[in-house]
C-alpha cells in the first residue's frame, strides 16, 4: 500500500477543525425546525421555545471571555474535544427528555459545549496553518454558523418525519461523536496539551484574572467585539424572523423552511470570500464598510413599504443581505486573532468577541420584534438595522486606526 497516497487522501487537520465548528453549529440549527413538534408532543409553550432558542447563547453572553481563558489555559485541541463530548452527551440525553424543563437545562449545557468548540477553533487554526494561508482559513472558519444552522433548518423537517424529533437529536449526537473521534485521531495536540499548566489553584486564578485584564485593557478586542455585536444582532433578527414574516404572508410551512435555510446558508458565500479578498489585497476596513452598507440597503429593500408588492425582490434582498454581510464575521475572526495581545490569548480574544456577539443576539431580536409590534408590521425594521449598521461603521473607523 502506498502510505503517502493514503495520507494525501485524508482530510488535513485544519479541515477537521472547521468541520468540528460546523458540527457544533448543527446543535444550534437542530432546534428551530423541531419547535412545532415539541409544542405538540411535550406541550412546549412559545415562551419556553423562545428560551430554548436563546439559552444556547447564555453561556457566551455571561462568560464567553472566561471560557476562552480556560480554553487557552487547558489547550485548544483538548477544549474542542471536551466541547464535542458535551454536545454528544447532551444530545443523547435530549432524546430521552420528557419535559420542556429537561430540554431547557440540556440546552444550557449545549451552549457551553458549543462555546468550547467555537472559541478554540481560530487559535488552533493559527497553529496548524501557514501564516500566508491563515486569512483564507479563518474566512472559511467563519462559515461554521451558516453551514451548521442552514443544514439543520434544511434537512431537519424531512428527517424528523422519518425519525421523529428524538431520532433527529440522536442522529446529530452520532455525527458529533464521529467528529470527536476524527479530531482525536487526526488533529495533533497543541503545545499546551503537551505541557499543561501546573501550580496552586490560587496561582491559576491569578493567571486567569491576568489574562482577562490584559484582553479587556486593550481597545482592539473591545472594538472587534462590539462590531460583531452590531452585525450578529441584526443578522439573527432578520433570519430568525423570516419564518414568521413569510407565514404571515401566506406561504406554506415547507416552503418557508426552505427559503429560510437558503437565506442562512447564503451567509457562507461572504464568509468564504472574506479570506480570499484579504489575501488579494483588500483591507479589512474596506470589507467591513462594504458589508454594513449592503446590510443597510438590502434591509430597506426587504422591509420597506415601497417594495410590499414585490415579494421575490424582497427575498433576493434577504439573500444578498446574508451573503454579502458574511464578509463581516470572516474579517472579524481574522482581526480578533491579529489584535490579540499575545498568541496565547487568541481564544480569550475570540471569547470576548463572541460574548458581545451573544449579547447582541440576545437584545436585538426582541427589540426588533417589539418595534414590529408597535408599528403594526415589519416595515420599520430597516430603520433599526440601519442604526446598528451605522454604529458598526463608526466602530470600524476606530478599529481601522489599529490595523
Amino acid at each position: 500500500m502506498n502510505t503517502s497516497a493514503t495520507r494525501s487522501r485524508r482530510l488535513p487537520p485544519e479541515i477537521l477543525v472547521m468541520l468540528a465548528g460546523i458540527t457544533a453549529a448543527l446543535h444550534i440549527g437542530k432546534l428551530p425546525p423541531a419547535i412545532p413538534v415539541l409544542q405538540e408532543e411535550l406541550g412546549v409553550s412559545l415562551v419556553q421555545a423562545g428560551f430554548m432558542l436563546s439559552l444556547v447563547q447564555l453561556a457566551g453572553m455571561l462568560a464567553g471571555a472566561l471560557i476562552g481563558v480556560l480554553a487557552d489555559s487547558a489547550g485548544l485541541r483538548r477544549s474542542i474535544l471536551t466541547g464535542l463530548s458535551v454536545l454528544t452527551l447532551t444530545s443523547v440525553l435530549g432524546g430521552f427528555a420528557a419535559s420542556a424543563t429537561e430540554l431547557l437545562v440540556l440546552r444550557g449545557f449545549e451552549g457551553f459545549g458549543f462555546l468550547l468548540v467555537t472559541l478554540s477553533g481560530p487559535g488552533l487554526l493559527r497553529q496548524l496553518v501557514a501564516p500566508e494561508k491563515l486569512s483564507v482559513s479563518l474566512g472559511w472558519w467563519g462559515c461554521y454558523m451558516g453551514f451548521g444552522t442552514g443544514t439543520g433548518l434544511l434537512v431537519g423537517p424531512w428527517l424528523m418525519q422519518q425519525l421523529g424529533w428524538q431520532g433527529w437529536w440522536w442522529l446529530i449526537a452520532s455525527v458529533t461523536a464521529l467528529m470527536l473521534v476524527a479530531v482525536l485521531i487526526r488533529v495533533p495536540a497543541d503545545q499546551r496539551d503537551h505541557n499543561p499548566r501546573t501550580g496552586s489553584p490560587l496561582a491559576g486564578l491569578r493567571a486567569i484574572a491576568g489574562r482577562l485584564k490584559l484582553i479587556l485593557s486593550r481597545p482592539g478586542p473591545w472594538l472587534v467585539a462590539m462590531i460583531f455585536a452590531t452585525y450578529s444582532g441584526q443578522w439573527l433578527s432578520v433570519i430568525g424572523f423570516l419564518p414568521s414574516i413569510y407565514t404571515q404572508a401566506g406561504l406554506e410551512g415547507s416552503l418557508v423552511g426552505v427559503l429560510t435555510a437558503f437565506a442562512a446558508v447564503a451567509n457562507v458565500v461572504g464568509n468564504a470570500a472574506s479570506g480570499r479578498l484579504m489575501q488579494a489585497g483588500f483591507k479589512p476596513k474596506q470589507l467591513l464598510y462594504a458589508g454594513f452598507a449592503v446590510m443597510t440597503l438590502t434591509t430597506w429593500t426587504a422591509f420597506s413599504s415601497v417594495t410590499s408588492e414585490l415579494p421575490w425582490l424582497r427575498y433576493v434582498a434577504v439573500l444578498m443581505f446574508s451573503a454579502v454581510s458574511g464578509v463581516i464575521p470572516g474579517v472579524l475572526f481574522s482581526l480578533a486573532v491579529r489584535l490579540a495581545p499575545d498568541t496565547s490569548l487568541v481564544s480569550t480574544a475570540v471569547g470576548w468577541m463572541l460574548q458581545l456577539s451573544a449579547l447582541g443576539q440576545f437584545i436585538a431580536p426582541p427589540a426588533i420584534g417589539a418595534l414590529a409590534g408597535w408599528a403594526g408590521g415589519w416595515h420599520l425594521t430597516w430603520l433599526a438595522t440601519g442604526c446598528m449598521s451605522a454604529l458598526g461603521v463608526f466602530l470600524v473607523t476606530r478599529v481601522g486606526r489599529l490595523i
